[in-house]
């Protein structure tokens, strides 16, 4: 059966690059390059690549050529509108645990999509649970040198991990892992634990099975179901405190475990699993460098650092190998957050490149500053807050409503429970707004900054990034 297939779209041209000395412009809907037809970004790159390239294209229904002249190596210039040209592979698990299934009615298209297309994976960092793997990705992955990938893996019990996917694949389809990690492909894993479903004895024996059969992952990530208030599944719960320490507990008996056999700690558990339980964080050196920060491990331990001076640069979301692409567009977690140049008087001039953490406040004294921030991120706001020693710096801290259930992560803070959190507060202050609740200027729910009841200052994520707005608001 064929797939069916689109021509790149051009979105953007750099200035003075080869596509814009070649006459290329936004609009033009690209059907060849050097007489290929490229599937995703990841081939668009390696035919770009060449010193000469041939561009077939269409503009205004007219089809039309043009070829580019420049040093091999060297980038086109040409940003088009998605990573894939030709259908996103879906997936075709069923679990219970997904939250996609749990998202309330009435949200963009977008949001319902679920991915499970190893692409997706190298490029942006999306996880892939490779039941739809097959023997041609294996080897254009392993020709390519499609590295790193990332692999739900959720148990390494073959039977388990089907029941757990709702896929008679599940189990099965974890030999894909096997034979990507004897190519040296580059794979992180992860675990959505799952109380009474994956936790426990099953956990156990799923450190074991990587130990055994997968020591050559680089990490794996565990982190806590998330519930919200539209779940379905009555086997699906929030951890209690104990349960959560019971995880923190096997994590840390598993590290040394694999400090002594592998040589580095391998397992990871997410921050909010020690904000559950009441422990506090480890050192950062315990978390090797943060390779995991965007699974949300080691951010307690970042923000912290960045805040009190001993990191110069954020960590911030990973660029990925998407930056590296010719014509990648940013998406997904990668996207602006706010759209270009909208400083308004509701944003600083957020921007996609979080690591230049830039602040553009206008300094006004004697004006009391309010960090708008979610429970999760009151509890390790709270304390760096308290060091400063500032009575006119306070955390107002904004009730996930719109998810419900445990939702109580920064970036899932929607524009209807800002507002509500704003409407009571007082007029004239300043008001902090981390950037990571927003894509492309909106909130999940869809509203913007502007909806707010009070002018917000849009701030990168980051520890850097407050610790400068703080100081400008003196």
């Amino acid at each position: 059966m064929s797939v069916k297939q689109s021509a790149p779209v051009v979105v953007a041209i750099t200035p003075h690059s080869p596509a814009a000395k070649s006459g290329l412009q936004p609009g033009d809907e690209v059907i060849r390059l050097n007489g290929m037809v490229p599937r995703d970004i990841i081939e668009w790159r390696l035919m770009a690549d060449e010193a000469e390239v041939e561009i077939d294209f269409v503009r205004g229904g007219l089809e039309m050529q043009t070829t580019v002249v420049k040093n091999a190596g060297e980038t086109l210039g040409a940003e088009v509108a998605s990573a894939l040209f030709d259908r996103v592979r879906t997936c075709d698990n069923h679990c219970a645990f997904c939250f996609i299934y749990q998202l309330p009615p009435g949200m963009r298209k977008s949001l319902y999509l679920k991915d499970d297309d190893y692409r997706l994976s190298f490029l942006y960092g999306n996880f892939t649970t490779l039941t739809r793997f097959t023997e041609a990705d294996l080897e254009r992955v392993i020709t390519e040198g499609l590295s790193p990938l990332n692999v739900s893996i959720h148990a390494t019990d073959p039977a388990i991990r089907s029941e757990m996917l709702r896929n008679p694949r599940g189990g099965m389809s974890l030999r894909w892992l096997t034979q990507l990690l004897e190519h040296d492909i580059t794979v992180n894993g992860q675990i959505v634990v799952c109380p009474g479903i994956n936790d426990g004895l099953v956990l156990e024996d799923s450190m074991i099975g990587i130990l055994d059969r997968y020591a050559d992952l680089h990490h794996v990530a565990l982190v806590p179901l998330g519930i919200s208030r539209y779940n379905n599944e009555t086997s699906m719960r929030a951890h209690t405190p104990e349960e959560a320490r019971r995880v923190v507990d096997l994590v840390h008996h598993w590290q040394e475990i694999f400090l002594t056999h592998v040589g580095h700690r391998m397992v990871f558990a997410a921050d909010e699993y020690y904000l559950m339980a009441g422990v506090p964080f480890p050192p950062g050196e315990h978390y090797e460098g943060f390779g995991l920060h965007e699974d949300g491990i080691g951010m307690a331990r970042t923000f912290e650092w960045e805040f009190d001076g001993r990191l110069e640069v954020p960590t911030g979301p990973q660029s990925g190998f998407f930056a590296a692409v010719d014509g990648a567009p940013a998406e997904g977690y990668r996207a602006p957050r706010n759209p270009a140049g909208d400083t308004g008087l509701r944003g600083c001039g957020g921007s996609n490149d979080l690591g230049s953490a830039m602040i553009s406040l206008t300094p006004r004294r004697n004006a009391p500053v309010g960090v708008v921030t979610a429970p999760y991120g009151a509890q390790v706001l709270a304390p760096l807050i308290a060091r400063c020693g500032r009575a006119d710096v306070r955390l107002v801290t904004v009730e996930n409503d719109f998810f419900g259930g445990n939702t109580a992560v920064t970036g899932l803070m929607v524009g209807k429970d800002i507002a509500r959190a704003l409407e009571n507060e007082p007029e004239g202050h300043r008001y902090l707004l981390p950037d990571v609740c927003l894509s492309e200027g909106r909130f999940l729910d869809g509203l913007t900054t502007a909806d707010l009841p009070r002018p917000v200052e849009v701030i990168p994520t980051d520890g850097i990034a407050l610790r400068r707005a703080l100081e400008l608001a003196k």
